[in-house]
């Protein structure tokens, strides 16, 4: 199928011209950042927060608080999961003084708390506590407690201040850029908002008691990173990533370097969404349509990304005739644990319905994130019947 033959109207220009500046730029800041040390800062519309990457800095919650934080809570709300709770909670609890109001509500660990009635449990607890405008709310997980805890302080009295403590690596991308919220059972983070933490503070000791699954699903966003915006990190992962175990912490500090400082410079530019920071969802189309399929938990939202990055790849080669060479990375998945096939019990009726209502459709057309080249993204409407045959032919393997 060639190029000519797709029905497409043109979203964004990908990085050439101004825009291929614009990531040179990016690529140059990242640099600067690492010889700059574990502090990255992020400029958001209402303010400006920094990233703190330390190892042991989960003990030292309330002195990094009081360090990066120019405002005094009244009273701090910390919201967790039952499985980080036996981790870290009580180290967290530890760093604060004894004076200092300080509660915690724990969640459910999974998907399936970032949802309407777990949203109302925790509001129910913050108002139990009777936290006011001068609280603060504290995320101490994963992905879900960072949506769930940062959309609870995003509509809290119509506002609170939030920090972010993520202990996975998947949060590493989502406890940046102010994306909060939860799911719908009609769509994925379809219910949200924009509501920037005031710090985040990511323990990479954290990571050392996470199960394999739970790396595949955080890797996936690192090396999305790659692909989007920086081909000289993809190429580093490849040479030094052949495993999830036995980390120099290291290589494992320059990979939440690098790939945090990939997201931040892209959300500095677009902090809601109205241009590049579209970008960040390649591969989350299918990605979130194949979540939502086969019911959120049952796979991660990683594992659904990488199916969606590579079939991201063959729509690209199909619209833009070119050839993009990325067997050799999804080779690299596969031996890091990845299957790299669309789920059998899922069929291309259902998971184009589902791709109807991705936050990026408009009027129910489909809008994919391709690439020019790897590095060079750009934003496209779909043809449905050429994206249907696709996604038939992919299902039937």
């Amino acid at each position: 199928m060639g190029a000519g033959q797709w029905v497409v109207r043109k979203i964004w220009f990908g990085y050439d011209g101004r825009n291929k500046a614009a990531v040179g730029g990016l690529q140059r800041k990242s640099e600067a950042l690492l010889m700059n040390g574990a502090k990255l800062q992020v400029k958001a519309t209402s303010h400006e927060y920094p990233i703190i990457i330390e190892c042991g800095c989960h003990k030292q919650v309330f002195k990094k608080i009081n360090e990066y934080v120019d405002m005094k809570p009244s009273a701090y709300f910390i919201i967790t999961d039952e499985l980080v709770s036996h981790h870290y909670l009580t180290a967290v609890k530890a760093s604060f003084p004894n004076t200092i109001p300080l509660y915690t509500y724990v969640i459910t660990p999974g998907e399936q708390s970032k949802s309407f009635c777990s949203y109302e449990e925790v509001m129910t607890a913050a108002l139990q506590n009777k936290l006011d405008r001068k609280s603060m709310i504290i995320a101490l997980g994963g992905g879900v407690v960072g949506d769930l805890a940062g959309f609870v302080a995003a509509t809290y009295m119509r506002g609170v201040p939030f920090v972010q403590i993520p202990t996975t690596l998947l949060a590493h991308d989502s406890s940046v850029g102010g994306k909060v919220g939860i799911n719908h059972e009609l769509g994925k983070n379809m219910v949200g908002a924009f509501h920037a933490p005031s710090l985040v503070l990511y323990d990479p000791e954290c990571l050392l008691t996470l199960p394999e699954k739970e790396w595949r699903s955080g890797f996936a966003e690192v090396i999305k990173h790659g692909f989007i915006a920086d081909p000289s990190f993809l190429n580093w992962l490849e040479g030094n990533i052949s495993s999830f175990s036995n980390w120099d912490m290291n290589i494992l500090t320059k990979l939440l370097r690098d790939s945090i400082a990939v997201k931040a410079r892209i959300v500095e530019e677009d902090e809601k969404e109205k241009g590049i920071r579209a970008f960040l969802n390649f591969g989350h189309t299918l990605g979130h349509a194949i979540e939502a399929e086969l019911g959120y938990g049952n796979m991660s939202h990683g594992e659904a990304v990488v199916i969606g990055m590579l079939f991201a790849f063959k729509l690209s080669e199909e619209y833009y005739g070119n050839e993009l060479n990325y067997d050799r990375y999804f080779s690299k998945l596969v031996n890091l644990g990845y299957d790299l096939n669309i789920p059998k019990t899922l069929t291309a009726e259902r998971l184009l319905e589902r791709m109807k209502v991705d936050k990026k459709a408009h009027s129910q057309s489909i809008h994919f994130v391709l690439l020019k080249e790897i590095g060079e993204p750009e934003l496209v409407k779909i043809n449905e019947k050429d994206l249907y045959d696709l996604l038939q032919r992919e299902v039937s393997k």
